[in-house]
């Protein structure tokens, strides 16, 4: 197989080049309305966004920005294939705006605009951004009726269209099977709760966007690999550094990116150029690695009954009989093209 990884500039309120019905899944994490760092983009999009923050009515300029986002997700749900997913990470705001404070809850908004659009909401995932933070509380310090909780996780809301994708081709179930996870990678994913720490993204090279908030690598790795198969399309409407693309890189599936400013888009691609092939493969070989750890500490415990099935490709054991046919291949070579990058694979093991 040889991936394709598209960088397409321009907003992806319009995903014209993308044909309906053919996204096996989106991942992106956009910019989040009521955060400070991004009214300047959201105003951008519609200038009634500064004029409410101006007038102070964050309750209006809440809702304009979540306007412009959803143009972004009505194209989501046209370019996703039936069964096909979106994965959504967003943070909910908080912000004082007229000597106000108060929340204003981004994951909600989201969901409902994702319902309008006849999707199907699926049971949600906290993550809890690891901290070192010494206050847990804001406010009143320690007076009573004035404090309020601070905010230690984000959202990564999950998206059906239709029903449970079908599989009824050979090809596709033996892409499918080829697509397996562990018996213990599927016990920690598929958990409402992750723990995963963050990641700050040090941009000093765009003259437009100074700093900016990057999940980690293994949060769109996990998605990718529980939501799609090899030889997928992933998009990213909102590409930040390029932290999708590379886990779709190292997954074996295709990706399209979208970044709305052009400055960005070189960053972008040095980050990838920078990250690579090394990256990548330490990445995919520790995967296998944590997988025979695991196998070990299952026979010491339970004695070399532990195992009925085994995987032959990548030579190891395995807990059940799903996981015989999965495949993980390392990266080969990675060429940068004008629009973006090809990747070639070679055997793992």
């Amino acid at each position: 197989m040889i991936g394709t990884h598209n960088i397409i500039e321009g907003p992806a309120q319009n995903m014209s080049k993308i044909a309906s019905n053919s996204v096996g899944l989106v991942v992106t994490s956009p910019p989040y309305p009521m955060i400070e760092m991004w009214d300047d983009i959201m105003s951008n999009q519609n200038p009634k966004i500064g004029e409410a923050l101006g007038e102070n009515d964050g309750y209006l300029a809440y809702e304009l920005m979540h306007q412009e986002l959803d143009k972004v997700w009505a194209e989501t749900e046209r370019i996703i294939k039936p069964g096909g997913f979106a994965c959504i990470n967003i943070g909910d705001a908080t912000r004082t705006i007229d000597g106000k404070f108060q929340l204003y809850p981004n994951h909600s908004r989201i969901i409902e605009a994702f319902l309008k659009l006849g999707m199907s909401n699926l049971p949600n995932i906290i993550w809890r951004k690891q901290t070192n933070a010494p206050n847990k509380f804001m406010g009143s310090g320690m007076l009573p009726a004035g404090a309020y909780v601070t905010l230690e996780h984000e959202w990564i809301l999950v998206f059906r269209k239709g029903d449970k994708r079908k599989f009824t081709k050979e090809k596709d179930k033996e892409e499918r099977r080829a697509s397996s996870y562990f018996w213990e990678e599927r016990n920690l994913w598929f958990s409402d709760l992750w723990d995963l720490k963050g990641t700050k993204q040090k941009i000093d090279k765009s003259e437009s966007r100074k700093r900016s908030a990057a999940y980690p690598f293994e949060l769109p790795y996990r998605l990718i690999q529980m939501y799609s198969l090899k030889g997928d399309i992933v998009v990213d409407p909102f590409l930040g550094t390029g932290t999708t693309m590379l886990a779709a890189m190292a997954s074996e599936r295709h990706s399209v990116g979208y970044e709305i400013d052009p400055k960005f888009v070189p960053i972008i691609k040095t980050h990838i150029q920078d990250a690579g092939v090394p990256f990548l493969n330490a990445y995919i070989k520790q995967r296998l690695e944590r997988h025979l750890a695991f196998v070990q500490q299952r026979k010491e415990l339970k004695g070399e009954q532990a195992f009925k099935h085994a995987n032959d490709i990548l030579d190891t054991d395995v807990v059940t009989a799903q996981e015989k046919q999965l495949v993980i291949n390392a990266v080969d070579k990675i060429t940068t093209l004008d629009n973006g990058f090809e990747v070639n694979y070679k055997s793992l093991v």
